[in-house]
């Protein structure tokens, strides 16, 4: 299949700016949200945050399958896209405008079920995106390219979301700042659905295959499907840690830093380096190999966030160095294996004749979801054993146990996670199917097959 368009490759890039801005919100601002405007302990907040995201979990599975057979009945998984988005938007839009039922057990309870309508909005729209790049192009580098520019613009997305959300929030302050804040991340999602819809019109769409049959043929094939196994699980561990760090961000401005203007710049310096190295990665995919990419990134972001661990010790504009090393590592975690992704789901399409795309991506969506949620949560646990104070009125004196807790969670923590999925970057994760001129296939061929 020929190399892809500009229109075609910008367009689907473009619905980053719903996942990037629902993938990256609630986790940064829901948590504060719950523990200082609401004063829900932060335990408890942290479990508010994780129980829709499980339900999630669950449910991805089902859209994918459900997108699957829409795709064989229609030939396009595009209106999900589009009304799964728009759907999101709105129910965003009223998480954080809570009406204030006059009880934090009311006003937390709202919370949950609107993030369980939001959760199973997003399933829809993220499951049928992630399943696209493997039906858009079988060409082995043009899916690094398309990944790429796909990235560079999730990073935009995090970047204008998780900064210009919290300026908008700390800007107006208390409830009134949260419904603003939640009012324009809707709008950000919005305008990235009808962007990805119109944008993919007319794209290829691969081959009408039949769906797979049913649940036991699809279990039977995760339980064989060893190269998905391992990135999966890499990918859900760095997920965690991701998610973990970014959870602390807002704490780390206010209680470590000194300064809770810091909190959208410590973003902008985590996400915006993703703008500048992508071309970086790219180039290291097509010429040393996805999987050595993927190594390397791993490698950086790790080290970056153990030194981190020093942040009080350090000067602030030290803070930011390592910062924004992180990115760079954070870059390409997430270019590498969305890249390598589609091919595997390919070679399985080719080896079954039935249709992955929509359910593989569900599972990855879910593993995905899973590690974003428990991050969040994990931060509010750690909190909680660090005595972290909760209050009503956005600022609590905190113990030195408590800034220790926030430190330990915004850096240690999450640098464990990425170290833990080092070992699992092996050559399995690559599947066997690799053209030839890929600098992987010579280097990883001996080692494949064998058991699980």
């Amino acid at each position: 299949m020929s190399a892809l368009g500009t229109r075609t490759r910008l367009g689907y890039s473009l619905g980053s700016f719903a996942t990037g801005a629902f993938g990256t919100v609630p986790g940064l601002l829901l948590l504060p949200y719950l523990t200082d405007t609401m004063a829900v302990p932060a335990a408890v907040a942290g479990a508010i945050v994780l129980l829709p995201k499980a339900w999630d979990v669950l449910f991805n599975p089902v859209a994918g399958r459900i997108s699957d057979g829409a795709l064989r009945r229609h030939g396009s998984r595009r209106p999900f896209l589009l009304i799964g988005g728009l759907v999101l938007a709105a129910c965003f839009a009223a998480l954080f405008a809570g009406p204030g039922l006059g009880s934090t057990a009311a006003d937390a309870a709202y919370v949950v079920v609107v993030f369980f309508v939001c959760a199973t909005a997003f399933a829809f729209f993220q499951v049928p995106f992630n399943a696209l790049p493997a039906e858009l192009t079988e060409d082995y580098h043009e899916r690094t390219r398309l990944t790429t520019w796909r990235i560079a613009v999730l990073a935009l997305a995090i970047l204008v979301s998780g900064a210009v959300a919290p300026a908008i929030a700390s800007g107006l302050g208390g409830t009134a700042g949260y419904r603003a804040m939640g009012a324009f991340v809707g709008v950000l999602i919005a305008l990235g659905a009808v962007a990805v819809y119109a944008g993919t019109r007319g794209a290829p769409v691969g081959r009408l295959r039949e769906p797979t049959p049913g649940w036991r043929d699809l279990l039977a094939t995760m339980r064989s499907w060893r190269a998905f196994r391992w990135l999966l699980t890499v990918y859900f561990l760095q997920a965690l840690g991701v998610a973990t760090l970014l959870a602390g961000v807002n704490y780390v401005a206010r209680y470590v830093l000194g300064d809770p203007d810091l909190q959208s710049a410590l973003f902008a310096g985590f996400v915006g380096p993703a703008l500048l190295v992508m071309p970086v990665w790219d180039r290291i995919g097509r010429s040393g190999g996805k999987l050595t990419g993927f190594r390397v990134s791993s490698v950086l972001l790790a080290a970056a966030l153990g030194a981190l661990a020093f942040s009080p010790a350090m000067a602030t504009p030290v803070v930011f160095v390592f910062v924004a090393l992180a990115g760079v590592g954070y870059a390409g975690i997430q270019v590498f294996p969305l890249a390598i992704l589609p091919d595997l789901i390919s070679a399985e399409e080719e080896r079954t004749g039935a249709t992955r795309a929509g359910i593989t991506a569900g599972v990855w969506t879910a593993a995905e979801t899973l590690g974003l949620a428990v991050g969040p949560g994990l931060f509010g646990l750690v909190l909680s054993l660090g005595g972290y104070v909760s209050s009503g009125q956005s600022v609590a004196t905190q113990p030195e146990s408590a800034v220790t807790a926030i430190t330990v969670g915004f850096s240690a923590l999450p640098a464990v996670f990425v170290a833990l999925a080092l070992p699992l970057l092996r050559r399995s994760v690559l599947g066997d199917r690799r053209p030839d001129g890929d600098p992987d296939a010579d280097a990883t061929a001996p080692a494949e097959g064998g058991g699980a």
